[in-house]
């Protein structure tokens, strides 16, 4: 690593889908919140800031993270506040761990379904003069995106539907209790390749090798590297069939972790999947396979769990989509597979892996975060 001190992950809560309505929005933070607590050992006590992502439109509040102050632990402690992506508060608490300026670091993110329409939540908060008349919101960019790699790539709609039947089969393996729904078609997407939004949270705590140390904490999913990137906002300055900013992201992960050849480094993968177009992407994007090779590795079967490289173990976006939260899963889902602590989807004798968020339309917003067992650099 780069930075002054190395942070790693020592909590984590996964809540992919909350059900029932007998928890309020700021009850099923606290319980998200004391679910981590629990899992690293630690009481709020121990936690010197907190960083916070949220959507203010989702939520159906104004400036959300003073409600959350309380149930999340705020009061009296430093706290931060993302309403960029649920990744962007990962980034943000880990640079604090290693600035050195702090020990340890909660990291909270939720998504409800609320709001009578998330689709208009989203649209508001696109360009006003032109995305916003179209409509558009995140599934019609994501439509737009395929369409533009089918209209690149021969044959991908194929191997989009063995990727989303995957994903689903990842799912039930590792949520054999609930079932997702399949989601909304917009062409050239079937239902089976979106998901229904879905309640859900998420949080991990973060601390420095000094403090893991004083406190003996074993199961730790080390930071190796980390590199985010953004697209440009209006669609017509893009070309929607490459992933260039998840590119840039993963070169600035990679040479902070020092992988050479990511292909062959990892032992799991989590992939932002909104749509099984995108995970195509992001194995070009994150260097883990050319869209020259897509077809022949994925009708090997190289990404299913107990292929080479497992990808989406937990089902990914397809199984359940907490619209908001979901980069930041990812994320934990990773450090999880690390600690051994991913319970019945957990892949066998993880060393090393790469989590891919994305969020916004088509993927602006890209993300990849390398974890180790070990401590220092991947290779």
């Amino acid at each position: 690593m780069t930075y002054k001190v190395q942070p790693g992950v020592v909590g984590c809560a996964i809540r992919p889908v909350i059900t029932g309505q007998h928890r309020s929005l700021e009850e099923m933070m606290y319980d998200t919140v004391q679910l981590a607590l629990n899992d690293a050992g630690l009481s709020i006590d121990d936690i010197d800031g907190i960083v916070v992502a949220s959507n203010d439109q989702f939520d159906g509040r104004a400036i959300s993270v003073m409600m959350a102050s309380g149930p999340v632990g705020g009061v009296d402690r430093d706290i931060l506040s993302t309403p960029s992506a649920s990744e962007h508060a990962f980034v943000m608490g880990a640079l604090r761990v290693a600035s050195g300026q702090y020990r340890t670091q909660l990291i909270v993110s939720w998504s409800p379904t609320e709001a009578s329409s998330l689709s208009e939540a989203q649209r508001l908060g696109a360009d006003p003069y032109f995305h916003r008349a179209l409509p558009l919101d995140e599934l019609s960019a994501h439509a737009l995106q395929a369409a533009a790699l089918e209209a690149q790539v021969p044959g991908v709609r194929e191997l989009a539907a063995r990727i989303a039947a995957k994903n689903r089969h990842h799912g039930e393996q590792a949520n054999p209790k609930t079932r997702p729904e399949a989601g909304t078609a917009r062409w050239p997407l079937e239902p089976s390749m979106t998901s229904q939004p879905v309640t859900g949270a998420v949080a991990l705590i973060l601390a420095s090798p000094e403090f893991i140390a004083e406190r003996g904490i074993a199961q730790v999913a080390w930071l190796q590297g980390m590199g985010w990137a953004t697209e440009a906002g209006f669609l017509g300055d893009r070309e929607l069939g490459e992933a260039s900013a998840l590119k840039v992201a993963s070169h600035q992960a990679y040479a902070a972790a020092g992988v050479k050849d990511p292909a062959t480094a990892f032992d799991v993968v989590e992939i932002t999947d909104a749509t099984p177009y995108t995970e195509l992407l992001a194995y070009e994007g994150l260097g883990l396979c050319d869209r020259a090779q897509w077809a022949e590795q994925v009708r090997a079967g190289t990404f299913q769990r107990g292929g080479a490289l497992p990808v989406n173990p937990s089902g990914g976006v397809l199984t359940h989509n907490p619209v908001f939260c979901t980069g930041l899963i990812r994320i934990a889902e990773v450090a999880n597979q690390i600690r051994g602590r991913a319970g019945d989807h957990q892949i066998d004798n993880v060393r090393c892996g790469v989590a891919h968020a994305a969020s916004g339309f088509a993927m602006q917003y890209q993300s990849a975060v390398v974890f180790g067992r070990e401590q220092g650099r991947a290779a």
